[in-house]
């Protein structure tokens, strides 16, 4: 395939300005079409474009702002080694050759004298981009031998979940909402985490369609639904199996479309028999009265459709709860509809990841022995006592100093002096105080990049619109030529950003073919599926398993099998951490330098003496955070909120709601359960917001 080229688009109100094309791969479902402005060699301004239908010439504020990541004062130059204690973040400038050349002495000797699996590769969503991960990263780490590393922080649970019951089948398109006479929105928030959600919303309610939220906080969108439900942070299991039942006894069930579609809807509803109206609104604390009516106006709604988020997954019970949750649309008969059944996540639907990376990197011999797998969620518990120990930690698209669970194990992890940790990356992040080797990373606008999206149905082929700032260089450079001073290169292995495209997109010629014609490109099913028309269960009989067995075994009470939540006496308030408008995920977080306050109910605050601003202590046996209090009368009472993607500038005490998450893990597909923590709030002295 042909070096990927986008020719300037001249902007015809600014003549001196080059209008570039290029797409966001940042952690997202929405995959923008974006058009950059470049003056002088330099990113001034960022804009959505028309190129994407569902990005209608819009983004959010947060990539609005990559200019300032890409030019701003945390931004890494240069390759640098530590010169000072690790966390002080003393460095000294080196070379290009010099630092690989440490880097590759440092994983030969690991290998060597330690075995493969003592290196431990650690990466996660800083990027979406195809090219970015899995291409010559996975060619250096598998011939290593390095230790594996299971990405279950987020999603982990909702994919095993879709992946079990309908083998992640396409979902509603976004624009599809439209059409839908009601809308649910369970564990998601739009308007911060897929604002072109929300116009499509906003439309269908202009044109009749009813809008349920399911969510502890009145979100913008949940004040301006008809239906607002609150469960407690944990719950939505039980509320998900009462309405199941209530679906069933009530004979709203669609059991024709059961019997012709799916296998196990009668042992579903043995299992969700249990949980009565009356039952789960003691457990979640929302009056029986309004699931009910939910029940009833989701059974009589047709188009209706469920956008099922990551927020219900964050518990012991997730999985379980995301299953009984996608399971509603089969129950009450919403599929074979435009705009009805359910959306979770697209990314299933593209066939460039397991072949593409096959081709990027061939498996390693299949007589050897497969190293061990490693749970990113354990992070701390692994670098602290994990034996053998890992020796080399290279981190890359991921801050996990920031993002896991179990931050004080973790930081003490990383302090260890036998650890030689990497951080590649394009900016100076909290983890980066505590590696011993930085390279710089370019920016998506630096490189080559295939990014898809994993709500929006859109494949782009981007193009770097800007050189590299200072001496970054992309990863799939930087991974090859590591293979290069290993010997672990091959004849065949493709090479440079080109060759490595050709080769993730061998089993897709078509999108293929659309990319080198138009630079975007659409799935197999289109980008407009009806489910149950255009697009069936990806399961071996194409028919829906509402009890698979395989999850069945996999979770400790069996699927769809509750398990209390956490309860103390000395730490009565659930913490969670939802994405805002300037962070989804730790990604730009540098840029957000404010005190950032822990939130609570009124009623909460009052109850422990607390007024707004007041300097606060945020705690548990963990650890702690001191920040500042703010009133959020949309919170339901019991419960903290304190956001996800901080960095440690953004509170008094430099940690954040990390450092009193525990690291167990949910029912299904070992995922994080941040949610499952229990914290108690107390005034620290004085302060302002």
């Amino acid at each position: 395939m042909a070096q990927p080229i986008v020719e300037p688009i001249r902007s015809s109100l600014e003549p001196s300005r080059s209008v570039l094309t290029s797409a966001c791969p940042l952690d997202c479902p929405d995959a923008c079409s974006l058009s950059v402005a470049v003056e002088d060699g330099r990113v001034t301004k960022m804009d959505g474009s028309q190129r994407n239908p569902l990005t209608a010439g819009f983004i959010c504020a947060k990539v609005r702002r990559w200019p300032e990541h890409v030019y701003g004062e945390a931004r890494l130059l240069h390759p640098e080694v530590r010169r000072g204690r690790k966390g002080d973040g003393v460095f000294a400038r080196v070379s290009w050759d010099e630092a690989l050349s440490l880097l590759a002495e440092k994983l030969r000797v690991a290998r060597d004298r330690h075995g493969g699996e003592s290196i431990l590769p650690f990466s996660y969503g800083g990027s979406n981009g195809l090219l970015t991960q899995d291409t010559t990263d996975l060619r250096l780490f598998e011939r290593l031998g390095a230790s594996r590393l299971a990405r279950t922080v987020c999603a982990a649970p909702s994919r095993s979940a879709a992946a079990g019951l309908y083998g992640r089948m396409a979902g509603v398109a976004l624009n599809d909402y439209v059409h839908a006479r009601m809308i649910v929105l369970w564990g998601v928030n739009p308007g911060v985490t897929g604002i072109h959600l929300v116009p499509v919303i906003q439309e269908a309610q202009r044109r009749g369609a009813r809008l349920a939220v399911i969510d502890p906080r009145r979100t913008p969108l949940a004040k301006r639904a008809d239906l607002h439900l609150a469960p407690r942070p944990g719950t939505d299991l039980p509320l998900a199996l009462a309405v199941i039942r209530w679906l069933f006894e009530e004979g709203r069930a669609d059991l024709d479309f059961l019997a012709a579609h799916a296998h196990g809807a009668d042992e579903l509803r043995r299992r969700a028999a249990p949980w009565d109206l009356d039952r789960a609104a003691a457990v979640c604390g929302v009056p029986a009265g309004d699931i009910e009516r939910f029940a009833r106006t989701y059974a009589d709604s047709s188009p209706a459709v469920v956008r099922t988020g990551w927020g219900l997954e964050r518990n012991r019970n997730g999985g379980s709860a995301v299953a009984a949750t996608l399971a509603l649309p089969a129950v009450a008969g919403k599929f074979g509809i435009r705009g009805g059944g359910y959306t979770m996540s697209n990314s299933g639907v593209w066939n460039v990841d397991v072949a593409g990376a096959a081709a990027v990197s061939p498996a390693p011999d299949a007589a050897a022995r497969p190293p061990r797998t490693i749970n990113m969620n354990r992070l701390g518990e692994v670098l602290l006592g994990l034996e053998p120990p890992v020796r080399v930690l290279f981190v890359y698209n991921c801050n996990p100093l920031a993002t896991m669970p179990d931050q004080e194990r973790v930081r003490r992890g990383l302090e260890r002096e036998d650890l030689f940790t990497v951080v590649f990356d394009p900016v100076r992040t909290d983890t980066a105080r505590y590696a011993d080797l930085l390279l710089p990373a370019t920016t998506f606008l630096e490189h080559h990049e295939l990014v898809k999206g994993y709500g929006a149905l859109i494949l782009h082929q981007v193009p770097p619109v800007i050189e590299p700032v200072g001496e970054a260089r992309p990863n799939y450079r930087v991974f090859a030529d590591l293979c290069d001073r290993l010997g672990l290169t091959r004849p065949q292995d493709p090479q440079g950003a080109a060759a490595l495209s050709a080769a993730l997109l061998a089993p897709v010629p078509r999108q293929r073919a659309e990319l080198a014609r138009d630079g975007i490109a659409a799935p197999d099913c289109g980008v407009a599926p009806i489910q149950f028309v255009d697009v069936f269960p990806r399961t071996a009989d194409q028919r829906i398993d509402l009890v698979p067995e395989a999850l069945d075994r996999e979770a400790p009470a069996g699927l769809y099998g509750y398990r209390d939540l956490p309860v103390s006496a000395a730490f009565p308030l659930a913490l969670i951490s939802p994405a805002t408008s300037r962070t989804i995920s730790s990604t730009l977080g540098e840029l957000h330098r404010k005190l950032v306050p822990v939130e609570l109910h009124p009623e909460d605050a009052a109850r422990r003496g607390l007024r707004e601003g007041d300097a606060v202590r945020l705690w548990n046996d963990r650890g702690e955070v001191r920040t500042a209090l703010r009133l959020n009368p949309d919170l339901v009472p019991g419960v903290a909120l304190l956001p996800k993607g901080l960095w440690s500038h953004n509170t008094r005490s430099g940690t954040t709601a990390n450092a009193l998450v525990p690291d167990s893990l949910t029912d299904l597909g070992a995922g994080a359960c941040f949610n499952d923590a229990r914290v108690e709030v107390e005034r620290d002295g004085p302060a302002d917001v």
